[in-house]
């Protein structure tokens, strides 16, 4: 069902293209080893102080108060915690439900960077003793993050820049004439990497059973000698967790191969390439609590052994020649040039942090995920998406809209009056966002507001984004608006958005 994602008609004496606040606007609805990264303090992000939370127009008792997590304590810190940004109401402690879209980067992952940035140098090349601290660090890292993905003996891990350059990276690779299978469910990165004549769509599935029905009959009806199948993990648009191990089930049936997209997965449960039944993974750093730049592909090494290098240069090369080159098998193969070093550093002290501490971040994550969730179903006017049903798994992550409200004024007001970020639009997911919005009736893009927890997230964030909603929904914005080219603005906006540059 999708909602009405344009703003509401406004008087006369309203200035064009503006939204002022008028009457309500709710509709009652049915409804291993150590290395340079050591485990992270156990550092809880702080209490924010009432008196510095903003003080805007929602009450306290809009929400049902959100206990905090029972293990809070043990939770990897992250460097923005007790982050105050401006709002229209004075200072607030900036609550973060921006993580789908990338995390701040964890103190462990921060310590390990600026570790490793007083002996960084270039990696395998030198015999200087940066050099061989540096290359013995990006070799551990890619051990660390091997053991992260339950990697197998013989498999590869290539570092790349994030998912949407592992996804390119192993399209690249495919034998000749490689079947395609892939949801119009996934993210871009995922969808369109491949060859468009080689590659079957699958459409969007009702429920987790019409996945497996839509795999299988697509597999029957569509073969050759190499087969691809796409999957995720969790859903970047609704958080749900994808019956991965049955899918696979089916794949490995056929005679074909499985890709993992981790990217939402992978910070929240436990990846492993053999348990799952996958023949790949990819995931991003900037999605991990490590956002330097890299990215990870890992997996079988037949296919990318046998694939042009894909950058070609030096570091990808045994031997050039006047004959000719002769390239590197392994990972080196794909990494031609100087390599990122700091990202594959800051990516494998991620890694290694959330291992250690993953039953509190599961924990953490489950009971703020739950009481957001729940508490937007609650509220008269938001209509929230599943796949799958309600009553699915998922990761914390809730995508909702508001009746009468487009989607992006709702994200500029939470930001702007609670101190709130959250993702707005179709989330490089545009199939399955059309779909789950599908309405003959809706005016405007169709358009959903994603809030996703993680790290840096508190109980006090969750229920002032509860409170901020709900009074979004019956009341529309506090302040008057405007649309303009950088999108919905206050007409008068006293916030400071121009700080110093940090350089």
């Amino acid at each position: 069902m999708s909602i009405a994602s344009t703003p509401p008609t406004t008087p006369e004496s309203t200035p064009d293209r503006a939204f002022r606040r008028t009457a309500p606007l709710a509709h009652a609805r049915e409804n291993a080893r150590e290395h340079l990264w050591a485990v992270p303090p156990l550092v809880a992000p702080p209490t924010v102080p009432l008196d510095a939370a903003s003080p805007d127009a929602a009450t306290p008792e809009a929400a049902t108060p959100v206990a905090a997590t029972p293990d809070a304590a043990a939770l990897p810190a992250v460097v923005s915690a007790g982050l105050v940004v401006p709002t229209l109401n004075g200072p607030a402690d900036y609550a973060n439900f921006d993580h789908a879209a990338s995390t701040p980067a964890l103190v462990s992952v921060k310590a390990a960077v600026d570790s490793a940035l007083r002996t960084y140098s270039s990696v395998h090349r030198g015999n200087g003793y940066a050099s061989k601290v540096t290359s013995a660090w990006y070799e551990q890292a890619r051990e660390e993050v091997a053991a992260f993905v339950g990697a197998r003996e013989g498999d590869q891990v290539v570092f790349t820049r994030n998912s949407t350059d592992s996804f390119n990276l192993l399209a690249r690779a495919l034998p000749r004439d490689t079947q395609v299978f892939v949801f119009e469910t996934e993210h871009h990165a995922a969808l369109l990497p491949w060859k468009a004549r080689q590659t079957t769509r699958l459409p969007v599935p009702g429920s987790a059973a019409d996945a497996a029905v839509l795999l299988r009959t697509a597999l029957k009806q569509r073969h050759g000698r190499h087969r691809l199948v796409v999957l995720t993990g969790a859903s970047n648009v609704t958080g749900e967790v994808w019956p991965v191990r049955e899918l696979a089930a089916i794949a490995r049936k056929a005679g074909a191969r499985v890709v993992l997209d981790a990217a939402q997965y992978a910070p929240h449960r436990r990846v492993d390439l053999a348990e799952l039944g996958v023949d790949y993974v990819v995931l991003s750093g900037h999605k991990l609590y490590a956002p330097f730049g890299a990215g990870v592909l890992a997996g079988r090494s037949d296919w990318l052994d046998t694939a042009a290098p894909y950058l070609a240069g030096g570091g990808a090369t045994k031997s050039v020649t006047e004959q000719g080159v002769t390239w590197q098998t392994g990972s080196a193969r794909h990494e031609g040039g100087s390599p990122n070093v700091i990202g594959a550093v800051a990516l494998a002290a991620a890694c290694h942090a959330l291992r250690a501490g993953s039953a509190a971040v599961e924990a953490h994550e489950a009971a703020l995920g739950a009481a957001l969730v729940e508490g937007l179903r609650a509220i008269d006017g938001v209509e929230t998406y599943s796949l799958f049903g309600d009553d699915h798994e998922r990761v914390a992550v809730a995508t909702f809209t508001i009746d009468g409200l487009d989607s992006s004024l709702v994200s500029a007001a939470l930001s702007a009056e609670h101190g709130i970020g959250v993702r707005d639009g179709k989330f490089c997911a545009h199939l399955c966002v059309d779909t789950l919005l599908d309405d003959p009736y809706a005016a405007g893009s169709g358009t959903a507001i994603r809030a996703s927890v993680g790290l840096g997230t508190t109980a006090e964030h969750v229920q002032r984004l509860l409170a901020a909603v709900a009074d979004l929904a019956a009341n529309g914005p506090q302040a008057a608006y405007e649309q303009t080219p950088e999108g919905w603005l206050p007409v008068d906006d006293t916030r400071d958005l121009s700080p110093a540059r940090p350089w």
